[in-house]
């Protein structure tokens, strides 16, 4: 296992992370017992990075039983800000709610300490400078070592960079973006900019939410369709360049899962690619593809399919700003547009 440098934290993580979303019981594997095996092989395998949230289902609570014993070898991530009931200050990224989500995640994951601890997404209600401040207090009582965020536009990357200079308070180490062979816009700005700052990137969805596992193809009725695990796959747009990648990995003698994963840890600017089994056989594929180094030609293959900083079709996860969603923001008021 080679090991990268998460930004200009010092840590040390692995070039796979494991995300944890399908370790819930609600959404994912059923079996607790199974999952933690799952965990304990991803450790074995060299991998020590675990990323979480608490908002996924009961994974923390699993990650929090797999971890006993092994905490000071892993690099634990988690993440804050996605609703947690239907309490309205139960989410988003204020002080009030940053100081309760923390020990909270703390308590389910069994452990007095976050390596990473990041905003699930943008809150637009709260000033970064706020967040900030509290995410800052957390990384200097010693429940925090590194902040982070996940799918912060590039021009808000900036502003969080602002904000912690004017405030005297702690950057963000770390941003965790959409990456894949079908979603490269974050080449276009994102990428550029935490490389400028110094910052680690964990890039989540490198198998294009299962789009790129070889299992979906055009026309026909898989699992995934099946399951309604993800609307986009319905996304013909995707499906197209899906066939089109196909060819390329049979020419370089990859799985389309280990081409997918190669490319989303060759960028310079990526510290880490997120993976998420489900079971003991999906990560057991994964890490055979550990060592997969593409070559320029399959690159370039991969450049004319997808252009570099191009997103093909609609990634429904993906962060939309307000500005985006309510219309009131994108006119103005009837009264000063004067008559039809």
């Amino acid at each position: 296992m080679q090991y990268r440098t998460l930004g200009r934290t010092g840590i040390k993580v692995s070039p796979y992370a494991l995300g944890t979303l399908m370790f819930a019981t609600s959404i994912g594997n059923p079996d607790p017992q199974d999952s933690i095996r799952v965990i304990h092989r991803a450790l074995d395998a060299g991998i020590n990075f675990v990323d979480t949230a608490d908002s996924y289902g009961d994974s923390e609570e699993i990650v929090g039983k797999a971890l006993k014993g092994r905490r000071d070898g892993v690099v634990l991530a988690t993440k804050f800000g996605r609703p947690m009931g239907e309490d309205p200050n139960r989410q988003g990224a204020s002080r009030r709610w940053i100081t309760t989500a923390v020990e909270d995640s703390l308590r389910r994951l069994q452990t007095d300490y976050l390596d990473l601890y990041q905003i699930h997404r943008p809150d637009p209600d709260t000033e970064l400078g706020e967040t900030l401040s509290a995410l800052s207090d957390l990384v200097r009582s010693g429940k925090v070592r590194a902040i982070g965020s996940s799918a912060l536009p590039a021009s808000d990357l900036v502003e969080a960079h602002w904000a912690a200079a004017r405030g005297g308070l702690v950057a963000l180490h770390t941003e965790q973006p959409p990456y894949s062979l079908l979603n490269r816009g974050i080449e276009r700005e994102v990428l550029p900019l935490v490389q400028r700052h110094g910052m680690g990137t964990l890039v989540w969805g490198p198998l294009g939410q299962g789009l790129l596992t070889g299992r979906v193809r055009r026309g026909q009725d898989n699992d995934l369709r099946r399951a309604g695990l993800a609307r986009h796959l319905t996304d013909e747009r995707r499906l197209d360049v899906v066939e089109q990648l196909i060819p390329v990995a049979e020419a370089a003698g990859l799985p389309l899962t280990h081409l997918a994963l190669a490319f989303a840890i060759t960028h310079p600017g990526v510290t880490s690619a997120i993976i998420g089994p489900r079971t003991m056989a999906h990560l057991e594929d994964l890490l055979t593809g550990l060592e997969v180094e593409l070559t320029d030609e399959v690159l370039d293959r991969i450049d004319a399919i997808v252009p570099p900083g191009t997103d093909v079709g609609t990634l429904d996860q993906t962060y939309r700003p307000p500005a985006l969603l309510r219309a009131d923001l994108r006119r103005r008021p009837a009264t000063e547009r004067g008559a039809a």
